[in-house]
């Protein structure tokens, strides 16, 4: 059962205009507030329901005047059938040593986010993160945060190699992809979909009925991938609904 906390307690603030990441030619806004360390966990889960994001101590959403193209999804986990695709990624990853950690910063984690993103981001702001950047977003977290490790199997007693991680939040009606990086240069793995399929996984082991994913934004090459999970739901402005994508 989601618990209800309010939120009257918080200041919101609105950023300042700037070009969009996600659409050319449009502009962004967002609002956002720092979360507390007293209580944090719980207002998270209340601001997660009404569609924003976490991002280290501060959650956001967007609020941007003339655009409604960033919409806050998740996947009803009771709902969704693997289908053939999904089965096959799935084989293909049976022999990953999954592992969840605490949410500390490793400087693996970190070349492996720094190769991710100039492979599958170039030119992104996240390019620019520093290790000491890296080590806030993973560890500046009051809530229920841990992280998931995908690693190759042992070799010659060594430990695999990390080929995959999650940061996740724990709600208290299911899991928070906040962010996922994996190796781009491993062939034939389809790790980011196997990541999604894992929490999928992991969120009906516990039963949480809900796996968050962020925003889905319709035409936006990083972000409409999204859309090939469903059944998918979108916080609408009567609620969460499932939503209609052709």
């Amino acid at each position: 059962m989601t618990e209800h906390v309010s939120t009257r307690q918080l200041k919101f603030y609105v950023t300042a205009e700037a070009p969009c990441p996600y659409l050319a030619g449009k502009m962004e806004k967002k609002v956002f507030a720092h979360l507390p360390y007293v209580d944090g966990a719980a207002v998270n889960d209340a601001l997660s329901h009404a569609g924003f994001r976490r991002s280290q101590n501060i959650a956001y959403r967007p609020s941007c005047e003339t655009c409604a193209a960033c919409v806050s999804v998740r996947i009803p986990v009771h709902a969704y059938v693997m289908n053939r695709t999904d089965r096959k990624v799935r084989n293909r990853n049976q022999d990953l040593v999954r592992r969840v950690v605490d949410p500390i910063a490793t400087a693996e984690q970190y070349d492996l986010l720094k190769a991710y993103l100039a492979a599958r981001h170039p030119g992104g702001g996240m390019n620019e993160m520093s290790e000491s950047d890296f080590v806030t977003m993973v560890e500046d977290s009051s809530v229920r945060t841990h992280v998931v490790e995908y690693r190759l199997p042992e070799a010659e007693g060594e430990r695999g190699r990390l080929v995959g991680f999650a940061i996740i939040d724990l709600l208290a009606d299911g899991l928070s992809m906040v962010y996922s990086a994996y190796d781009p240069e491993l062939p034939n793995r389809s790790l980011g979909r196997f990541i999604v399929l894992d929490h999928l996984h992991q969120s009906s082991v516990v039963a949480l009925p809900y796996l968050y994913l962020g925003y889905w934004v319709k035409g936006a090459p990083t972000m409409d991938y999204k859309a090939q999970y469903q059944p998918l739901e979108g916080l609408t402005l009567f609620g969460w609904q499932t939503l209609q994508i052709d």
